[in-house]
C-alpha cells in the first residue's frame, strides 16, 4: 500500500527522513511497522520531489525498483535543503503496472502529490468520476493506476481554481462514495501549503524546528510525533497556521 512522507517549513535536508533516520523510508520499504493488512514490503519503486528554489517547479527523481538498490538517492538527498518535499516508496496493487510512471510523487508546475492506499473495485468503481475528466487528461495519465487517476482528478480541480484543502477533502469523499472501503491517505504539498489525509491507513504528524512533517510511520523516535486520527485532515501553512 506504499509509505510516504512530506515536509513544509524551514529549509532542511531530506536525507534523514529518506535514508538516514532509524525508521526512514529506506527502512519502511523493507520493514514497515504499520501496513494494516496492505502488504508486507514496498519494493515496487520510490520517488522524491522537492522545491529547489523560490519560484521554479518541483524537481523529481523516481525509479521503478526497490529504494535500497539505488545509489543515487542518498547522494541526491544530501545536495539540498528544500523548504518542501514529498517522498514515497511503493507497494504496487496486484494488476497495476510496476513502472516509473506509477511511482509517487506526481507533480505539476506547482504541486507535489502522493497516494498511500488503494481504490477498491478499480477501475470500474471510479469510472463515473473519470468520465468527467477531459479526454486529454485521461490520455495523459502517467500510469494506468488508481493513484495516477486521483492525481488527474485533483489537478483538474485545482486548475479550475478550487481551494486545495477543500478539494483534497472533497476528492476523498467522492472516491469513498464511489468505491467504499478505499484507502485514501493523500498528501498534497506546495510552496506554502501541506495537506494530508488519514483515511483507513496510518499517518503521523510532527512539528519541530520551524517545520511540519507528516509520514505514514514516524521515521525517528522524537516523542513529539502524534498519530493522526482516522478520517482526519492535516493542514500546515508556511505562515505557521494550520490544523488537524
Amino acid at each position: 500500500m506504499c509509505r510516504h512522507l512530506a515536509y513544509l517549513g524551514a529549509p532542511v535536508s531530506p536525507v534523514g527522513p529518506l535514508v538516514g533516520a532509524p525508521h526512514a523510508l529506506l527502512v519502511q520499504a523493507h520493514a514497515p511497522a504499520d501496513m494494516r493488512g496492505g502488504g508486507t514490503v514496498n519494493a515496487d519503486g520510490f520517488g522524491l520531489a522537492w522545491l529547489a528554489d523560490d519560484e521554479g517547479p518541483p524537481v523529481r527523481y523516481r525509479r521503478a525498483r526497490p529504494v535500497w538498490t539505488d545509489e543515487t538517492l542518498p547522494r541526491l538527498a544530501e545536495t539540498g535543503r528544500p523548504g518542501a518535499f514529498v517522498g514515497g516508496v511503493r507497494s504496487g496493487t496486484p494488476g497495476m503496472p510496476v513502472e516509473e510512471g506509477a511511482c509517487a510523487p506526481f507533480v505539476d508546475d506547482r504541486w507535489m502529490f502522493s497516494h498511500n492506499g488503494v481504490v477498491t473495485g478499480w477501475p470500474s468503481s471510479v469510472a463515473g468520476l473519470a468520465e468527467k475528466l477531459p479526454v486529454v487528461d485521461l490520455l495523459g495519465l502517467e500510469a494506468r493506476t488508481d493513484s495516477a487517476l486521483l492525481w488527474a482528478l485533483l489537478r483538474r480541480r485545482l486548475a479550475a481554481g478550487g481551494d486545495p484543502v477543500t478539494e483534497v477533502a472533497q476528492l476523498v469523499s467522492d472516491v469513498d462514495r464511489a468505491a467504499p472501503g478505499s484507502r485514501l491517505n493523500l498528501v498534497l504539498t506546495g510552496r506554502d501549503l501541506l495537506v494530508a489525509t488519514a483515511w483507513t491507513h496510518s499517518l503521523s504528524v510532527l512539528a519541530r524546528g520551524g517545520g511540519v512533517a507528516v509520514a505514514s510511520e514516524p521515521y525517528d523516535d522524537d516523542p513529539a510525533w502524534q498519530p493522526v486520527p482516522d478520517r482526519h485532515l492535516v493542514v500546515a501553512r508556511r505562515d505557521g497556521t494550520g490544523a488537524v
